[in-house]
């Protein structure tokens, strides 16, 4: 049976998100000029730019019965994305802290994971059939490092294409490169894994080259604004940005790149090809306020993508 769709494992939170000029300093108190609710979480942001970016997806996760798993279930309902993901009656629904600095977009955030950080092996085992018979399957750092490791684990042997997206960036042993045919950190997180300070594409070679060393298949780089390096497997490539416009809010442009890419590669791109449709998915997102919602469609990736 052939393999189709993307298979997603990783954390809801509702985001809440502040923006002003500046983030307070302790027991401080400033005014802010904007407010926003919204969907979050990067597996579940991930889903989302996936599906819209026309792959199958299926998200595997856990939410609270609350308020913020009921808006959870729904919208992936709304999204067309299949949602593995039982209602837990002893914890909350995560939640994230986002302040937005204003004129820059530039973000700053805390990640309370809440019923997703209940997320473990036996998830895993009970979505199987989902993780081995997807052409892609994802994971981050927002679920426990033992249950992303045990997804790649069991999609790699079923001969599912892996993508590790190590966010937030965290202590790691060198098994779980071993196991990720794409390894996607941004910059500061290529730093934190390799101890390499990545600044620019020639630095991020450099970092690049550790995680191969470590195992990984194929790195890919995010930069923000110097776009990202697609290296490893006799391929060294620098994929640009895609301008869509003014940049408004970067909270969740990785998230974008990566759902992007996934969504690419379930289809059968090769891998430069999804570097840059990932890389025009965020080009749009970050012209755009929030995360999840800020995702882009197919059509309008594909606009830009023929433009460019």
């Amino acid at each position: 049976m052939a393999k189709s769709g993307v298979a997603i494992l990783g954390i809801y939170a509702a985001d809440l998100q502040f923006t002003a000029k500046r983030q307070p300093v302790m027991g401080e108190t400033i005014l802010g000029s904007k407010f926003g609710l919204g969907p979050g979480g990067k597996g579940s942001n991930q889903s989302v730019a996936a599906a819209r970016a026309g792959a199958k997806v299926t998200f595997i996760s856990r939410v609270g019965k609350d308020t913020f798993g009921d808006a959870a279930l729904a919208m992936y309902a709304k999204e067309g994305i299949t949602a593995r993901i039982p209602q837990d009656e002893h914890h909350a629904t995560g939640a994230a802290y986002i302040f937005l600095e204003e004129g820059t977009g530039g973000n700053a955030i805390i990640v309370v994971p809440g019923a997703a950080g209940q997320v473990g092996l036996a998830d895993v085992e009970a979505n199987r059939d989902v993780i081995t018979s997807s052409a892609v399957f994802m994971v981050q750092l927002e679920t426990p490092v033992e249950t992303a490791l045990a997804g790649l684990k069991l999609a790699k042997g079923a001969g599912v294409t892996t993508i590790f997206n190590p966010a937030p960036a965290a202590k790691l042993g060198d098994e779980i490169y071993r196991y990720s045919d794409y390894c996607t950190p941004n910059e500061s997180e290529a730093a934190a894994l390799t101890g390499v300070a990545v600044t620019d594409i020639a630095s991020a070679r450099k970092a690049a080259d550790v995680l191969l060393s470590k195992g990984v298949g194929t790195a890919l780089i995010t930069l923000g604004a110097q776009g990202s390096l697609l290296h490893g497997q006799g391929i060294s490539v620098h994929i640009p940005i895609f301008s869509a416009g003014k940049v408004v809010d970067t909270t969740g442009a990785g998230d974008a790149f990566n759902g992007g890419f996934a969504a690419a590669l379930a289809r059968g791109a090769g891998a430069e090809e999804a570097a840059r449709f990932g890389a025009a998915v965020a080009g749009i997102s970050v012209t755009r306020y929030g995360t999840a919602p800020s995702m882009p469609y197919l059509h309008e990736v594909e606009a830009l993508l023929k433009g460019a």
